[in-house]
C-alpha cells in the first residue's frame, strides 16, 4: 500500500514518490527552493526552521550529490545531522532494517533520509515509525527519486519560464533510472509536455511504467525538436549480465550525446545530467561543459530542493 505523503490539512509528512501530489504544491516546493537561493560566492541561505531536530542520512548505496546535498540542506536549516552508512551500519553484522529504524528512533531522530537498493524500502519505514517521524526517499531501486525530479523540474523552469508544452527527450539505461521515473510523473504532473524515451537494445523501459511516452531506439529522430535533453549512465551495477553491453567507444557513437545530435535539437536546447557522469561515453566532454549544459545548475537545485522539502515536513508538525 502506498504511503499518505500528505496530512489531512494537505501538508507534507512524507516524500516517497511525486506521483499524487500535484501543480500547486509541486510549485509551491519550486518557489520555496528558489528562495533558499543565493549568488554564487555569496554566503549560503540559512533558516531556523530544523533547530533542536535531528535528520538521520541512511544511504545503503553510494551516493555523492544526494547525500552532501541532504546533509548540507539539513545543517542550513539547523539541525542536528547523524550519517550512516552501509559500512558504518550493524546490517552488516544482520541486524534487520526495521531495528535500525527503532535504534535511531530511540535517539529522538525526526526525519529519516533514505536510499536503499530494495523496492518498497521508503514505505516500508514509514508504515513503521512513530506519528511524528517523517520519512524522505532518496533513492529507491529503480522505482524513484522524488527529490532529483523536483530539482529537474525546477531546473527546466528556470531556463525555459514553463513546465508546460515540452518536449524532453531522455536517452541512455531507462530499465534501471528511477531519475526517469520521478521526471516522468513530476512532468506530468506539471503540464502537457511530451517525454522521448531512447535506450538501447536490453537497457528499455517497462512501457506500462510510462503511459503516453514515446520511446524509440533512433536517437537522432528523438532529439528533433527537443526543448531539453537529459543523458543517462549506464548502470552497470544493476545489471547481472554484462557481455552484451556495448563498449564504451560503440555507446558513444551510436547512443552518446555528441556536439553534432544537440545540433538536431531547438536552438536553445539545455542538456542535463543526473550524474554520476561518464565522459565521452553517454555525453561528450564538450556537451557536458558546453553553452547548453544547465548540469552544474541541476547539482546548486538539489541543495535548494532539498531545503524545501525538509522545510516542508517539519512544517506539517504545526498544522
Amino acid at each position: 500500500m502506498a504511503t499518505r505523503q500528505l496530512t489531512e490539512t494537505g501538508s507534507l509528512r512524507h516524500l516517497i514518490r511525486l506521483k499524487g501530489l500535484d501543480r500547486a504544491f509541486i510549485t509551491r516546493l519550486l518557489d520555496q527552493a528558489e528562495a533558499y537561493q543565493t549568488p554564487m560566492g555569496e554566503p549560503p541561505a540559512r533558516d531556523q526552521v530544523l533547530k533542536g531536530r535531528t535528520v538521520a542520512n541512511l544511504f545503503f548505496e553510494p551516493s555523492t550529490r544526494t547525500r552532501a546535498s541532504f546533509e548540507l540542506a539539513a545543517k542550513r536549516l539547523s539541525a542536528d545531522v547523524l550519517n550512516l552508512d552501509v559500512n558504518m551500519s550493524s546490517r552488516i553484522k544482520g541486524e534487520s532494517l526495521i531495528d535500525t529504524i527503532y535504534t535511531l528512533q530511540a535517539m529522538q531522530v525526526d526525519i529519516f533520509v533514505v536510499r536503499d537498493a530494495g523496492a518498497g524500502i521508503p514505505d516500508f519505514i514509514t508504515a513503521n515509525v512513530h506519528p511524528h517521524v517523517s520519512v524522505l526517499n532518496a533513492g529507491e531501486s529503480n522505482i524513484s527519486h522524488p527529490t532529483q525530479g523536483l530539482l529537474d523540474l525546477l531546473t527546466i523552469r528556470q531556463n525555459k519560464n514553463t513546465l508546460d508544452g515540452l518536449v524532453v527527450t531522455v536517452i541512455g539505461d531507462i530499465a534501471h533510472s528511477r531519475v526517469t521515473r520521478s521526471l516522468s510523473e513530476g512532468l506530468a504532473i506539471m503540464g502537457r509536455n511530451e517525454l522521448r524515451l531512447v535506450s538501447p537494445e536490453g537497457l528499455e523501459p517497462d512501457m506500462d511504467l510510462y503511459p503516453g511516452v514515446r520511446f524509440s531506439r533512433d536517437i537522432d529522430a528523438a532529439l528533433k525538436g527537443a526543448d531539453v535533453i537529459m543523458a543517462l549512465r549506464i548502470q552497470r551495477e544493476r545489471i547481472k549480465e554484462q557481455s552484451s553491453l556495448l563498449t564504451n567507444p560503440e555507446y558513444l557513437q551510436r547512443y552518446g550525446l555528441t556536439e553534432s545530435r544537440v545540433q538536431l535539437a531547438k536552438p536553445d536546447v539545455i542538456v542535463m545530467h543526473p550524474g554520476p557522469m561518464n565522459r565521452d561515453v553517454e555525453i561528450a566532454g564538450a556537451v557536458a561543459d558546453g553553452p547548453h549544459s544547465v548540469i552544474t545548475q541541476q547539482v546548486n537545485n538539489g541543495l535548494a530542493v532539498r531545503m524545501a522539502v525538509l522545510a516542508a515536513v517539519m512544517e506539517s508538525r504545526q498544522s
